[in-house]
């Protein structure tokens, strides 16, 4: 069983017991260890039968465990003009939250 969430305006597959990769999820909206319960279920696949939303299903819900909040690998920006002695070099790293797919209702 699986289901396509949105969340965040981002979609992700979610399977029971995957682990998925968020944006960051601040601390005023759930700490670590706290459950997250997302409604925005565009998708619910149950082995041979598949339900489809217009945009959602509904009374689909996928139940996620708050994780560790990590900082992914460094992304560089190099700004260039050719013959004109300009270049700049500017990085950032983006921080995402794991989550834990505990549970799929349809």
């Amino acid at each position: 069983m699986y289901a396509i969430v949105e969340y965040k305006g981002n979609q992700y597959k979610a399977e029971k017991d995957a682990v998925l990769t968020v944006d960051r999820i601040d601390e005023s909206e759930a700490k670590a260890g706290d459950t997250i319960t997302i409604d925005s279920v565009l998708l619910v696949s149950d082995g041979d039968k598949v339900s489809v939303g217009t945009p959602y299903v509904k009374g689909a819900k996928v139940t996620v465990e708050v994780g560790e909040t990590f900082k992914d690998k460094k992304v560089l920006v190099l700004k260039y003009k050719s013959k004109k002695d300009y270049h700049r070099l500017h990085g950032h790293r983006e921080q995402y939250t794991k989550v834990t797919v505990k549970d799929i209702a349809i």
